[in-house]
């Protein structure tokens, strides 16, 4: 069973950063993209970035310029660089690992909160 946790959420205002982290047991059939998600409470799941293993990224358009997501091959990690944030950034952010075969591995999500 691959194990994803996340990690980094808290509280923070108006014009803050933080910092998510996520760290993944690894899976049998190597890992290919890793990607970070949000939900807001009542809301659907939406894609905010999402990094090739060969590092290329892509960004919702409300994170392009203010978001930057890393990953560290080495350490089966993938960090997501937040600034600028805004309160409609509040939400619950998931991490999802990717293998080489399509499946999709999910954490539990951590809260993002941002106040004005």
């Amino acid at each position: 069973q691959v194990q994803v946790r996340e990690s980094g959420g808290g509280s923070v205002q108006f014009g803050g950063s933080l910092r998510l982290s996520c760290t993944n047991s690894g899976t049998l059939f190597g890992i290919g993209p890793m990607s970070w998600y949000r939900q807001t409470s009542g809301g659907q799941r939406e894609l905010v970035a999402t990094i090739t293993s060969s590092g290329s990224a892509e960004y919702s358009d409300s994170a392009k310029g203010r978001f930057t997501i890393s990953r560290d091959n080495r350490k089966n990690t993938v960090s997501l660089q937040m600034d600028s944030l805004k309160p409609e950034d509040t939400a619950v952010y998931y991490c999802k690992v990717s293998d080489l075969l399509g499946g999709d591995y999910w954490g539990h999500g951590t809260q993002v909160t941002v106040s004005t």
